[in-house]
């Protein structure tokens, strides 16, 4: 399974994704996908370093870019299933980076961080001034998931970067299901309402997680959101704010992450 978590910048989606991907380690064997290039802490929730860039296996931007430009267009070919088998398989495309299909047990170590059965990628980052836009980092993460293919055990959960910018790539096109991460915001609000269109538009399911819910604003979160689709209420939880200000591994076990968690096996 594929899971995008998404949200506006500050709701909360790294730190629903560093609970969710401890818990779902107890069953799953997890990838942790970190795709936003604005982002620095989310391997510290994890208690990890900072994995290096997978941009970096393709020659860095610049490398990424010139194989880009001369990379023929995808063409059809029948892949072998993770069975082994093609029966009843459709064709699928390949791909323009990679020389053959991934799964877990072909991730390059050298890009990869673990730490209590949870793996950590990040596609790319910003790390300089007037290095360019985040563009190839998109393309990646839209080639890369596409081309890794997963056991019945696998899990992949995709912190997007903060909007919408990932859905205007496509990246979402290879989601089981999204988690919208809503806080209790104007914008947050009204950016669930875009988020329950983008999935509507690519075909994939959404679901929400309020978070830093307070009992007095808990029912006008709901309202503002298709409630039916509402999958989690994280209460307002001062420790997680204390841990992630000091850059410190969330330890933290809540029941509301162990109810999604239980939610997403069903799922």
């Amino acid at each position: 399974m594929k899971i995008a978590v998404c949200g506006k910048g500050g709701s909360g989606k790294s730190t629903i994704s560093a609970l969710l991907a401890k818990e779902m380690a107890k069953t799953k064997n997890v990838l942790v996908l970190d795709i936003d290039e604005s982002n620095y802490g989310l391997h510290s929730q994890l208690g990890m370093v900072a994995p290096k860039d997978l941009m970096g296996y393709f020659g860095g931007k610049t490398g990424f870019k010139e194989k880009q430009r001369a990379a023929p267009k995808k063409t059809q070919f029948l892949g072998l299933a993770a069975s082994g088998s093609t029966s009843g398989q459709p064709a699928q495309q390949q791909s323009r980076f990679f020389e053959k299909r991934w799964n877990f047990s072909d991730l390059p170590p050298e890009f990869v961080e673990e730490k209590g059965g949870v793996k950590l990628m990040a596609v790319g980052k910003i790390h300089n001034f007037g290095e360019g836009c985040a563009c190839p980092m998109g393309v990646l993460t839209r080639e890369f998931l596409e081309n890794l293919d997963l056991g019945k055990d696998d899990l992949v959960i995709v912190d997007t970067e903060a909007g919408t910018e990932h859905f205007g790539r496509g990246v979402d096109k290879d989601f089981d299901l999204i988690l919208v991460v809503v806080d209790p915001s104007y914008e947050s609000l009204r950016l669930s309402k875009k988020f329950d269109e983008f999935g509507a538009q690519c075909g994939c399911k959404v679901y929400f997680v309020l978070n830093k819910v307070e009992p007095d604003i808990r029912e006008e979160m709901l309202a503002s959101v298709n409630c039916t689709n509402v999958v989690a209420e994280i209460p307002e939880r001062r420790e997680i704010f204390k841990t992630s200000l000091k850059g410190k591994e969330l330890n933290l076990e809540l029941d509301e992450i162990k109810n999604l968690a239980e939610f997403l096996r069903k799922s």
